[in-house]
């Protein structure tokens, strides 16, 4: 019997978008599962969040000036978790290109913004959102993409477009974003790697993204009803 992928979370916070994919367990997640979550903070609120829902969590600090520390430590529990997928929820932290080479089109990332719009190096929480309003755009929104050595460079997995409504401060697009764009992304993006690395296991083809968005739609859309 293969088994079955699966992915840790890397959070530095309060891991809304860590539950976001908790609550998609069975429904949009269903070819893999969720069996670890890393934080580089000892009190971040996400490592509750992962706690409650019964899935393994793990603190490492990150220093800055020796990033490898980490990267060692976080990579030998990975190995002993057997962890095939990394997602980037919320982590605050850059990874070396070494490390993030060992995952090529097995770590993915959400960024709140359509990129390649506000992104890169200094684009992160609020300030993204402070750009957008700043510079007038009228749709924002958030990106699920691949990752490598190039902040927010990756290839593109999933977009979805918010509109910038008069009034908007960075809180209120911050939170859109988050509820109509990032919350639902992310859960997709993750279920379609997953479901990449299944065909793979089964010596299948490629599935085609498309197709899968679709069938994740409808089945999303039953759920709602």
């Amino acid at each position: 019997m293969l088994k079955r992928p699966r992915a840790a979370v890397f959070v530095s916070g309060g891991g809304t978008n860590l539950q976001a994919l908790i609550d998609k367990r069975g429904s949009v997640i269903t070819s893999g599962d969720i069996a670890l979550v890393v934080s580089n903070k000892a009190d971040a609120y996400a490592l509750e969040r992962a706690r409650a829902a019964g899935i393994d969590t793990a603190y490492i600090p990150f220093d800055k000036q020796n990033p490898y520390t980490f990267e060692n430590e976080v990579s030998w529990l990975l190995k002993d978790k057997q962890i095939d997928v990394i997602v980037l929820a919320g982590f605050l932290c850059i990874l070396s290109e070494n490390f993030t080479e060992r995952y090529d089109h097995r770590m993915i990332n959400v960024h709140p913004s359509l990129i390649p719009s506000f992104c890169g190096k200094g684009f992160y929480g609020l300030k993204v959102h402070e750009a957008a309003l700043e510079y007038g755009v009228k749709v924002t929104g958030a990106t699920v993409h691949y990752v490598n050595a190039v902040a927010d460079g990756g290839e593109i997995i999933l977009q979805k477009a918010v509109e910038v409504l008069e009034g908007d401060t960075p809180e209120t697009l911050q939170r859109r974003v988050m509820e109509q764009a990032e919350w639902e992304l992310l859960p997709k993006a993750l279920e379609l790697v997953f479901k990449r690395i299944v065909s793979e296991q089964n010596g299948d083809d490629e599935p085609d993204n498309e197709d899968i968005v679709d069938e994740l739609d409808a089945l999303t859309a039953d759920s709602d009803r």
